[in-house]
Order: C-alpha cells, then structure tokens, then sequence
C-alpha cells in the first residue's frame, strides 16, 4: 500500500513539473479550446428550438414542444427542391474545382526560379484576404454591362454586351470561378506544405531510371500526399449543403434568384431579414442540413478509408 501511494504521488509531482515547464502550450491550446466550448457546444443547447414553437417571451425551455413540424414544414415547402438543387448544384460545381490547388502545388513545386516562383505565390495568395464585400464589388464591376473589362474584351472580338449577372444561367460560373480566383492560391499552401516532406532522394533514383516530370508526379508526389488529398476531400464533401450565404447573398438579384437562392441564404432570410422571423423553422432547417453534412461526411470517410486507406477516423 505505502509503495502504490509513494509512486501516486511521485507521478503528480511529475505531472506538476512537467504542467510548470509546459504551461506556455497548454496556454496556446487552451484558447481554442474555451473557443470551441463557448461558440460550438454552449449553443448547441439552443438546437432543441428546432423542435419547439420559440417564443423569446417565453424562453427555449417555455415555447410548446412541436416535434417534427418545420422539418416537415421545410420538406413540403414548394421552393424546398428549388432550393436544395441550388445547393447541391454550387456544391458539386465547386468539388469539381477541387484538384486545381492540388495542380498549382504541383507546378509551383517544380518551378527552380525562385523569383518567379514566390511571385506566383503572392500573386494568387492575394485576393484570399479581401473582404466578401469588395469581392463582389469587384466582380460586380468586371461583369458590368456597360464598362465592364469582361464585356469590353467581348466587344474587342466582335461580341455583344450582356448582363451577366441579370442572367441566371450564368451565375453558378461566376460564383465558383470567381471563389477560385480567391481562394486557389491559399488552399494550396497545405499541398506545398505536404510536398516538401516527399524525400529527394526518391525523385533523384526515379530520374537515373529515366522517368520524367511526369511520371515523378504520379509516382511519386501525389502517392506521397494522398492522406493530405484524401483529409481535404472528406472536409469539402462533409460541408456539401453549408455554402456560405454572405457572397452569394450579395450577388443576388430578382433576376438571378431562380438560381442564386439556396439554403443558407433562404435560412437568413426566413430567421433574420424577415418582418416576422421564424426562429424554430430556421433552425430545423440548419439542423436538417448539419445531419445530411455528417450523413455525407461518414460516407465519404468510409469509401475514401476503403479506396486509399486514408480517413479521418
């Protein structure tokens, strides 16, 4: 017994040198950590209106529990398959997009001249850090229709002016290609990050053999960074109805919204904008989109831990 007790309080002393010597980490740590309590899993106790009539005079806990009446609500809305096309057509547009930073690494991996090569980087970094609202305020001036750098290109080759963002079958291109232009070069540092870990000494043998670019590309860089591919990939695919609403929100018009309306935007709209907002019918739609996003992610991290044995969990 004193010998269990002797080696219990040897190891809390180590364990308090060890906090004294660390407490500038666990301090780091400890600011995400109160960040996610306090902004993700407080406010999950709010989740429970979904299922009730909220009434802010009358608290959560004092609105009438109603069950499943605004997923219902929701599910027989006539917008509701308008709506979740929407969605799902800007989603898989832009997963489409998904190998172009995978490419821009690549290239930029192989680019010896170092001037030229952090140029790229800068100048395709750039745009990530402007605002949504001077985005769309740049794109919104490119795609005027009357002075517009898009529309006097299509003059100069003999084209004629158009309103593209009064036409709805433009607006998923403009959205995804223009989210492209921002975000390519800022999702690609992860994929450089992860190609300077491929040992030298493999492209080296693979060039006494003879092979190519090419072929060190296939062989060896994307194999080598497929767990990164792989992570990234199951993220994007586990947030397929969570498209922000802030950008497309602010390139909406009358004209367009036959394409432009989709979830996030009509949630703002129904719990936010609207004269008489309707709280538990907003977050029954944030809930019903939160359960098909995790639905999709187990999916997706299932095949893709069967497919390249890299998963998440």
């Amino acid at each position: 017994m004193t010998n269990n007790l002797n080696k219990k309080k040897s190891n809390s002393k180590s364990i308090l040198i060890y906090l004294k010597k660390n407490w500038g980490l666990y301090l780091l740590v400890s600011i995400p950590l109160l960040y996610l309590i306090i902004f993700k899993y407080v406010p999950m106790y709010g989740v429970q209106i979904a299922f009730r009539n909220y009434s802010p005079a009358k608290g959560i806990t004092g609105s009438p529990w109603v069950g499943l009446q605004y997923f219902k609500k929701f599910i027989q809305n006539y917008q509701f398959k308008q709506i979740v096309f929407n969605t799902l057509g800007i989603s898989l547009y832009q997963l489409a997009t998904f190998p172009l930073p995978i490419i821009l690494a690549l290239l930029l991996n192989y680019i010896k001249a170092e001037k030229f090569k952090k140029t790229v980087q800068m100048v395709t970094y750039a745009p990530y850090f402007l605002s949504t609202v001077v985005m769309v305020g740049i794109i919104l001036q490119f795609l005027d229709a009357r002075s517009g750098l898009i529309n006097a290109i299509v003059k100069v080759f003999g084209g004629e002016a158009q309103n593209f963002m009064a036409n709805a079958s433009y607006f998923r291109s403009i959205y995804v290609w223009s989210g492209v232009w921002q975000s390519i070069g800022y999702s690609s540092v992860i994929y450089i990050a992860a190609l300077s870990g491929v040992p030298s000494e493999l492209h080296e043998a693979a060039i006494m053999d003879g092979a190519n670019i090419l072929k060190c590309i296939w062989h060896i860089d994307i194999p080598t960074i497929m767990p990164t591919i792989a992570i990234m990939l199951i993220l994007q695919c586990g947030s397929i109805l969570s498209v922000g609403y802030e950008k497309i929100y602010l390139m909406q018009n009358s004209l367009n919204i036959s394409r432009s309306e989709i979830i996030s935007t009509y949630v703002y709209k129904q719990g936010i904008a609207s004269s008489l907002p309707q709280y538990s019918y907003s977050a029954a739609i944030g809930l019903f989109v939160s359960i098909i996003n995790v639905i999709v992610l187990l999916i997706v991290n299932k095949s893709t831990d069967k497919l390249s044995g890299s998963s998440l969990f």
